[in-house]
């Protein structure tokens, strides 16, 4: 007896040597420097905008890119282009990471390749703050009268079309805008009465304010946001590197915390 508990004992000791080696943390990749350009669409609060008191871009996203080139080694470099030119830019090489909360779907999966979730996010309907005539989806699809804003070719865009509304893309109570924040602007002047979001963006509306904007009824669903990459690129593996350690070490949690719950948004 001896004998066998000194073997499963010597067995033990090497299973812990190999789980060691096989499970011990790669180190990072070195880009060396490398520059990688990055389109960015400023309009998407609190994920990246522009400040209005210092007209600096800021955001989750910008804090998250920038830990993200430190620990790849690379110099980023920022373009702004609108969000429906975004995705055609980033397929066609013209930039090296797209990123504006780009909600992860297989349609676009076939234009451009992206990274692992960096956030999963519910989708919510955002008001003005003293909206009386609804409280949930089904009150607002039932008066004609109600007006949705959208972007083209967004998530919002096709839950509020085929969930809120009746599947018709061309329905005119669908308000289109260029950007989100027109779109919220559009809310709070009364041209529209429900702007469809992300929790995490319509949370930060909402807490800057100051009780103009709330969000009504339960969510639509959930949906994974990663940054987009021209399809074979070369830096997806290294990203989703980064974005791993960066959950692993509680800096993407750090970041939550920061952006949605303890900062208060310009503008």
């Amino acid at each position: 007896m001896t004998g066998t508990k000194g073997w499963t004992a010597a067995l033990a000791l090497a299973a812990a040597a190999i789980a060691g080696t096989v499970f011990a943390e790669a180190p990072l990749p070195d880009l060396d420097g490398r520059e990688v350009v990055v389109a960015v669409e400023n309009a998407y609060p609190p994920l990246q905008y522009i400040d209005a008191a210092t007209g600096m871009a800021m955001g989750w996203e910008y804090e998250a890119m920038a830990e993200i080139s430190r620990r790849l080694n690379f110099t980023l470099v920022y373009e702004n282009i609108s969000w429906d030119a975004m995705i055609p830019a980033v397929a066609e090489a013209q930039f090296d990471i797209g990123m504006t909360g780009i909600t992860i779907r297989e349609d676009r999966a076939e234009m451009v390749d992206f990274s692992e979730p960096y956030m999963r996010s519910e989708m919510v309907m955002l008001v003005r703050g003293d909206e009386a005539r609804f409280a949930d989806a089904a009150g607002f699809a039932a008066d004609p009268d109600l007006l949705l804003a959208a972007q083209p070719g967004t998530t919002p865009f096709y839950v509020g079309v085929y969930e809120l509304l009746d599947g018709d893309e061309a329905n005119p109570r669908v308000r289109l805008f260029e950007t989100f924040g027109a779109g919220v602007q559009a809310l709070r002047t009364g041209d529209v009465d429900l702007v469809l979001t992300d929790g995490t963006a319509g949370v930060g509306y909402v807490e800057a304010s100051d009780g103009a904007l709330k969000i009504v009824g339960e969510t639509l669903g959930a949906e994974d946001f990663g940054f987009i990459f021209p399809r074979g690129s070369d830096l997806v593996a290294p990203v989703n590197a980064a974005i791993a350690d960066m959950k692993a070490d509680g800096t993407i949690e750090a970041l939550n915390r920061k952006w949605f719950l303890d900062t208060k948004l310009g503008g």
